[in-house]
């Protein structure tokens, strides 16, 4: 797995959450799986094709959830505004994905971002032999974010990239 794809993502989410909450984020528990993901809160999953190829899931407690979507609301929002709180998690991944979208574009990959789907199961996606998960947990004072950024690097050699785009060189 290439740091240097995810970093973007981990900047990404510690500025977005400070800002959002106004308090400091801290990450914890950091590893990589290859088993299902299992669903802590309400969460949200955003899939990425092209050069780079995989998915990042957010993942925020339940009364996290609700005090961003109050936040991003500018009125207090109940645990019963369900259609409010997702939609909260998915402007919150929409945040975090664009600003690292940006980072990784400036550094020359080429890839589509799809918009966040709300993951409802239990179980998420299992990662692959060649696409590991890397999972952390952003804690703050108001709760905790889990991400899982599963991603593949899918870089051609030149050679390809001009066949396949129709120039020869000889």
């Amino acid at each position: 797995m290439r740091m240097d794809l995810i970093q973007p993502f981990i900047n990404s989410a510690d500025a977005v959450l400070a800002q959002a909450l106004e308090s400091p984020v801290s990450i914890e528990d950091l590893s990589m799986e290859q088993e299902s993901y299992r669903r802590h809160g309400i969460a949200a999953e955003v899939a990425l094709t092209g050069e780079i190829e995989g998915r990042i899931i957010f993942d925020v407690d339940l009364e996290l959830a609700i005090q961003l979507a109050s936040r991003l609301a500018g009125i207090a929002v109940a645990e019963t505004d369900e259609t409010v709180v997702r939609e909260a998690v998915c402007e919150l991944a929409n945040q975090i994905i664009g600003n690292a979208v940006t980072t990784l574009n400036d550094q020359g990959f080429h890839f589509h971002v799809h918009p966040p789907s709300l993951l409802t199961s239990e179980l998420g996606g299992k990662s692959s032999e060649d696409t590991e998960a890397l999972v952390m947990c952003l804690s703050t004072s108001s709760g905790k974010v889990f991400m899982n950024v599963a991603l593949l690097y899918h870089r051609r050699r030149s050679k390809e990239r001009h066949t396949v785009a129709g120039i020869s060189r000889a």
